[in-house]
């Protein structure tokens, strides 16, 4: 029977804090995993970067300004801000509420069809992206203090 991993794999994992300055918002991280990569030496494996959050997102998208105006545009027409949700109603609402809590369904909806996380293989120490793809972190609530977790596994 296998037990623990095998000699030459390696897990490293990294942290960054971000100040989100507005929602939604598309912050390319792209650079910050690249640099993650680099500092775990690995050569084949991969990095999962993660969003602690239930109101923020990890996507791989293209980075272009007229592209991310239409995301913005996409994710308030499938969820709008100020939609009538009972998430937001705090009359009728009694669970995991915060003396500074804000009306943010939108946002927890918006996350579910985003997601907390991508993953991305690294060969020969590099990680394989298409022409055009890039590490997002969305802010999709409000401007806030935020974490990114990022985990690289491999040899």
């Amino acid at each position: 029977m296998y037990k623990g991993k095998p000699a030459n794999m390696k897990a490293k994992s990294f942290c960054l804090q971000l100040r989100t300055e507005r929602a939604p918002q598309f912050i390319d991280i792209t650079g910050w995993v690249g640099e993650c990569v680099a500092k775990s030496k690995v050569s084949n494996g991969f990095v999962v970067v993660y969003s602690k959050h239930t109101t923020a997102a990890i996507k791989i998208n293209e980075n272009e300004p007229l592209l991310i105006e239409d995301m913005s545009k996409f994710l308030e027409k499938i969820s709008p801000r100020n939609g009538g949700y009972q998430h937001n109603d705090f009359t009728i609402r009694t669970v995991n509420m915060t003396s500074d809590e804000s009306p943010n369904a939108h946002a927890h909806l918006q996350h579910l069809l985003l997601g907390t996380s991508e993953t991305v293989p690294i060969v020969d120490g590099s990680m394989q992206f298409g022409q055009y793809q890039s590490v997002f972190f969305i802010e999709l609530d409000h401007p806030r203090d935020r974490e990114v977790m990022v985990q690289v596994v491999g040899d």
